[in-house]
């Protein structure tokens, strides 16, 4: 059995871990996918360059009410889809020969197959091209595997043909309609993505609102713009699927009765899960939590000693940040066992990139009453400043909630554009401990522009 010093399974934000510094250790680092993780080849990167896309090709739709009379000729799919993996997939590939074969790694060996744990950080590897497995153990383990789309358990479905993330990118054509199960920001960013493209697009969710995880006004705010754009389906199950030809029947169970939708294309986009059973995590003494996830400590240490474990296969945030924050705790805690670092959960940010865009940091309002914190909450409307008016944006706003008292900001929500980049300001004050006081009047805020929706919101608060 090889042996190793340090074995890196999932080569998203693991593979970053490795630099000039490990040059003299031996190195195992095993990928079951496409080389580079979700966010470089299905997630974070693909999406965003979809949307920004999207972003353009919606304009012509919202420039009449600026004096502006703009079309839309057409939208030569083929030619967006290649563009973003035409990028994309020769990253991807560089970043594999690079591992394999370049002299800066000839102290790692790259094995292209599925890890599966035997024992306390021993593995046996089941290749990808069906070849004999490959029984690896090591002095120190990673845990970087990641997650992957849930599937659920619908009848028909299997045996129609539908799409996750993972595939929905990749489309040979547009269809004339999708139907996108969930509500999450998954299926609001993607709704928005082939909605603009001109696809009509129907969203199927059990719930009463999208993006049920934010602050309840966003949510509500969202769900009632999403209603104008997309044909929204809430409290609403897809009981079963059947293919007829190039189309497929999905048979609902709504608010008002049992209906048949007939549709071109249908992407399950529900949620994710992280990849531990796939591991067989357990045969290697991994604890687990009720969701799957790997557990580990404030420093990203397993229940096992010398296994770590970071990103989507033990974080509940799926989010690429949170990934390449815990990797670089990870990276210190393998050079450094004698000084270990923690990991920094305390303010984590997230962003929709749909159409309206979503952004928040902290507690929502109703969270931090649940707690008892006695808090001062303020909403600012993008149509209350300036640069709103240049915009006529009349439906965006940003909502904070501090505690009274200290002044101290506990959440941060904003619905509207650019809100991604107008949240940052907030999550540095909040990393920092400056309170809204000094935040807001302890710097020049540019006039007119977008972050004065910030400004402002935060001199409503007591």
């Amino acid at each position: 059995m090889p042996h190793v010093d340090l074995l890196l399974i999932g080569t998203g934000s693991g593979n970053s871990i490795l630099n000039e510094e490990f040059r003299d250790r031996s190195v195992a680092i095993v990928e079951r996918g496409t080389f580079g993780g979700t966010c470089l080849n299905v997630g974070c990167i693909p999406t965003k360059m979809f949307v920004h896309t999207a972003d353009v090709a919606a304009t012509p739709a919202a420039s009449s009410r600026l004096g502006v009379d703009e079309t839309l000729d057409r939208v030569r799919w083929p030619d967006i889809r290649d563009r973003i993996f035409g990028r994309i997939d020769p990253i991807a590939d560089a970043g594999q020969v690079y591992r394999a074969s370049h002299p800066d790694n000839d102290h790692v060996t790259l094995y292209r197959g599925t890890a599966r744990f035997t024992g306390p950080r021993q593995v046996e590897v089941e290749p990808a091209d069906g070849g004999a497995p490959v029984s690896l153990s090591a002095d120190e383990v990673v845990v970087a595997a990641g997650g992957r789309p849930v599937v659920p358990d619908i009848d028909g479905l299997v045996e129609a043909g539908f799409h996750t993330s993972d595939t929905i990118m990749r489309l040979e054509r547009l269809p004339e309609h999708m139907t996108i199960l969930g509500g999450g920001f998954v299926a609001a960013e993607l709704a928005h993505v082939f909605s603009a493209f001109g696809v009509a697009v129907t969203v199927i969710n059990r719930s009463g609102a999208l993006l049920r995880a934010e602050d309840e006004e966003i949510s509500e705010r969202f769900t009632h713009l999403a209603r104008r754009r997309w044909d929204v389906r809430t409290e609403t199950r897809l009981r079963r699927v059947h293919r007829q030809g190039e189309t497929l029947e999905l048979e609902l169970d709504g608010p008002d009765g049992p209906t048949t939708l007939v549709t071109g294309e249908l992407l399950v986009a529900v949620g994710r899960k992280p990849n531990t059973d796939l591991l067989d995590a357990q045969a290697g003494g991994l604890g687990i939590n009720p969701a799957g996830l790997l557990v580990v400590d404030e420093y990203q240490r397993t229940t096992v000693e010398g296994v770590w474990a970071l990103g989507d296969i033990s974080s509940h945030w799926e989010l690429k940040h949170v990934a390449n924050h815990e990797a670089r705790v990870v990276q210190h805690n393998l050079l450094h066992p004698e000084a270990l670092r923690a990991a920094d959960h305390r303010y984590v940010p997230h962003a929709v990139f749909s159409s309206p865009q979503v952004a928040a940091v902290g507690m929502s309002e109703k969270h931090a009453r649940a707690r008892g914190i006695e808090i001062s909450v303020a909403r600012q409307s993008y149509s209350d400043i300036a640069y709103g008016w240049a915009m006529e944006d009349t439906t965006g706003f940003a909502k904070l909630v501090a505690e009274k008292g200290t002044g101290r900001l506990l959440g941060a929500h904003i619905i509207g554009p650019q809100a991604s980049t107008l949240l940052q300001p907030l999550i540095q004050a909040m990393s920092f401990e400056q309170d809204v006081r000094e935040l807001a009047r302890g710097q020049y805020w540019i006039h007119p522009s977008m972050p004065e929706l910030v400004e402002n919101a935060l001199l409503q608060l007591e």
